[in-house]
């Protein structure tokens, strides 16, 4: 129950829309990662088919993709959520914000990590697209667009096709 009422709170805090504790439950993320929680324990039991298939009834109901193999911290907030897909080897630190449309995917269909790792405090914009096994670095933020394929470095901003640096903050 203290996970439920994390996400209750993590979501009134960002998003200034939710007028209720109530609403909070009509929101995609907020289901999709609550199954997520499910599918990435069954997944880490062994129980593959079981986590694959919740997690693939959630990505029906929800718009949101997130294979149970992926690993993610506390605190992940997505903003409304459409689109996202999130792949197997992915890693996800703490107190990240993904929004609608953002791939963290795979380039390559070896075994292995082949997904991005994100680092505690990003931002990652609207559409944007990381592919493969790869780093963004902690505090670091993605504009909407990106398509980045290369480590991006700690408390840089990039954007652009490909992604370029066009600000480095502390």
């Amino acid at each position: 129950m203290g996970y439920i009422k994390e996400q209750i709170q993590l979501i009134r805090d960002k998003d200034p829309a939710i007028k209720s504790n109530w609403e909070v439950f009509l929101y995609p993320s907020f289901r999709a990662l609550l199954t997520y929680r499910i599918t990435h324990y069954l997944y880490r039991k062994k129980h593959f088919f079981w986590a694959r298939y919740f997690s693939e009834r959630s990505k029906k109901k929800t718009g949101i993709e997130i294979h149970p193999g992926a690993v993610i911290g506390k605190n992940l907030f997505i903003d409304h959520g459409i689109g996202v897909v999130i792949g197997e080897t992915a890693i996800i630190g703490n107190n990240v914000t993904l929004f609608h449309g953002v791939t963290l995917g795979g380039i390559s269909d070896v075994c292995g990590k082949r997904h991005p790792t994100v680092e505690d405090n990003v931002l990652i914009g609207c559409y944007a697209i990381i592919l493969g096994d790869i780093t963004i670095g902690e505090g670091a933020k993605i504009g909407a667009g990106a398509v980045v394929l290369n480590d991006v470095l700690p408390h840089t901003t990039v954007v652009g096709i490909p992604s370029k640096i066009v600000r480095i903050h502390k």
